[in-house]
């Protein structure tokens, strides 16, 4: 699909050009559901995504909604744990989801609060040119930003709204429909104890969700696979609204399948979503939104300057590996530690 710098052919007007950061809540509203075939994901897929239509639900303002064909359908909703996993293994999925008919939100969970990711960025020539010349810095080499950085916290009045306008540009890109952002401090590393308590805040806000959408579907990320706090402890919540019947239609995203080589990427999932090439170009223009430079537009590449493997993987790769709910050998807690119980690998057995 793309050789290793497929990113570096997109400059920023692919982020911005058709609804980037500070385009107004008219524009998005004027956007229609795209009411296109489903790129042979075949009529039994076509039903599940229908599924769940209740008529009635209706699309609650935000300034951010459209697709008033579709507004009668309970949405799906897509769960992002930070700024980039939409793009990185989401917006095929979410893209399906829009060509069915669906209504589309999409959370970000997380500020994705990065005190090292400030350092990074402070860092004149870049880290990307000096060391790894696999990911040339679409900057070229022009960082020395003097972000703050001491006391760590001090970083997020820059990097949080950097990482959002990167974001919503991606969202925008994607066609959503709605964005809910809860803006939860990344709190679940740190051990056992803030684990516990970021899990049960998520699982407090999807319930929310939940009640206020009745009938929607929601999809996840799999953290079981992903050995990222964040992301197993939003699992966790899922898992447990899931089998307490809060939740009746969940699905968890491989987001981070792009680690590993083909054969374990679709290794336990419940299918292989084949993304049509026209959903593909779209998916590389929301990627795209996370390595464009312009500062005017609070865009500094970050997405890229943090995760370009990932980005680039799965910008090779036209599928998302979709799960359903982990067996009942799933663990609760975090997987995520070197010396925790799980040793910081994938649980594959719990697919």
């Amino acid at each position: 699909m793309a050789d290793r710098h497929f990113l570096h052919r997109f400059d920023s007007s692919a982020a911005t050009g058709d609804g980037g950061p500070g385009y107004g809540p008219a524009r998005w509203g004027r956007q229609e559901a795209a009411m296109v075939d489903n790129g042979g994901a075949g009529l039994s897929r076509r039903r599940v995504l229908t599924a769940g239509a209740l008529a009635g639900a209706t699309l609650l303002g935000t300034g951010l909604s459209g697709a008033r064909a579709s507004a009668a359908s309970a949405p799906a909703i897509f769960y992002s744990p930070h700024q980039d996993d939409e793009a990185l293994g989401l917006a095929g999925s979410i893209l399906e989801h829009k060509a069915a008919g669906r209504p589309v939100y999409l959370v970000l969970v997380t500020r994705g609060e990065n005190d090292g990711l400030a350092r990074r960025m402070n860092t004149d020539p870049c880290p990307m040119t000096t060391e790894d010349r696999r990911h040339p810095c679409v900057a070229r080499g022009h960082h020395g930003l003097n972000w703050p950085t001491i006391p760590a916290s001090a970083s997020d009045s820059v990097i949080v709204p950097a990482r959002t306008a990167e974001f919503m540009a991606s969202a925008a890109r994607l066609g959503v429909d709605k964005v809910i952002n809860l803006k939860l401090p990344d709190s679940a590393w740190g051990g056992d104890d803030a684990f516990k308590k970021f899990t049960s805040t998520v699982k407090s806000k999807i319930a929310s969700i939940a009640d206020q959408y009745p009938g929607a579907s929601h999809k996840f990320t799999a953290g079981w696979l992903e050995v990222s706090a964040t992301h197993k402890a939003i699992t966790d919540a899922a898992v447990q609204l899931a089998r307490e019947g809060k939740l009746t239609d969940v699905r968890f995203n491989f987001v981070y399948a792009y680690d590993h080589e083909l054969p374990d990427r679709s290794r336990g999932a419940a299918y292989v979503l084949n993304i049509p090439d026209a959903h593909m170009k779209t998916k590389l223009k929301a990627i795209a939104c996370y390595n464009s430079w312009d500062p005017s537009k609070n865009l500094y590449a970050l997405g890229y300057h943090s995760v370009p493997e990932k980005l680039e993987g799965a910008a090779a790769d036209p599928r998302e590996y979709v799960f359903a709910l982990p067996n009942n050998k799933y663990q609760y807690g975090d997987i995520g530690l070197e010396d925790g119980p799980y040793g910081a690998k994938p649980q594959w057995g719990w697919s």
